[in-house]
This record gives C-alpha cells, structure tokens and sequence, in this order.
C-alpha cells in the first residue's frame, strides 16, 4: 500500500464521511463522501488482487459491511463530538458515558467483523479473508492514531 495514499484517505475517510453522513443536506459533503468511499473500495481492490469469480462474490459482501463500518464512524464522530462540547467543563458523570460508549464502539467492532468473518470466509480463501481483515486494520489504525493525536486527554 502506498503510505501516502492510504494516511490521506484514512484522514479523510475517518473524519469527512462521518462528517458527510451527519450534515446529509450538504450536497458538497455528500460528494466527498462518495468519493472518499470510492477511493477506499479502490484502494482495497489495488491490494486484495482479486480474480473476477472472487471479487463477484466479494464486493457485495464488503459493501453490506461498510455499511456496519459507517454505521460505527456516526457513533465514534458523535462521541468526539460530545465530549469536544464538554471538554471544557468536563464532569465524572460526562468522562464516565464517554468511555461507556467508546467500549460500546469497540464491542459492536469486534462483533460485526466476528459477524462478517463467515460470508467472506464464504466468497474468498482464508489468506485473503486475513488479508483484507489487515487492510482494514491499517486504515483504522491510521484514523485512531490521527484521533489519538488530535483529542487531549481528560482535564
């Protein structure tokens, strides 16, 4: 994977798509938003060399599991949100939800991707099933890591 390509649209897909989806009347945002979904699936197909019988059966898969993924950006970019607007006078009652629905996140994550596992263990061997299981590993490392470094630590 190219770094460059992917630190861009990690950036990119982890604040602006979840941005696009919660300003849906912005018809600018929404563009991006595609584009920026393009250019993973594109990025994802650049890496997973798939043959044509392979990817048939793939992509409908990937595309039912962005949906999960996109579903987890809202929440994740509502929970940054939320505690942005209470950084300031940040209360025990305001920390203790956040990391209550931060674990929640991370819980419903590891349960689509458990959830998901089968129907692509279904359209593709093992090694590529791990394989893609990588690509979206490093794509959300790169989010976290840009949000690690962009959220301060509770006051």
């Amino acid at each position: 994977m190219k770094t460059t390509t992917l630190l861009a649209l990690c950036l990119s897909l982890g604040m602006a798509t979840s941005a696009a989806a919660q300003t849906q009347s912005n018809a600018n945002m929404q563009i991006v938003a595609e584009k920026l979904r393009a250019d993973k699936k594109l990025l994802v197909a650049d890496n997973m060399t798939l043959t044509d019988a392979e990817a048939a059966k793939f992509w409908p898969v990937y595309d039912a599991y962005q949906v999960g993924l996109n579903a987890l950006a809202k929440r994740t970019l509502a929970l940054v949100m939320n505690y942005a607007d209470n950084y300031a006078a940040m209360t025990d009652a305001v920390a203790d939800k956040s990391l209550t629905e931060m674990l929640s996140i991370e819980q419903d994550r590891t349960a689509l991707m458990q959830s998901f596992r089968p129907k692509f263990a279904a359209t593709l061997a093992p090694k590529k099933v791990a394989r893609y299981y990588q690509i979206e590993n490093k794509l959300r490392a790169v989010i976290n890591y840009e949000l690690a470094d962009a959220i301060p630590l509770v006051p």
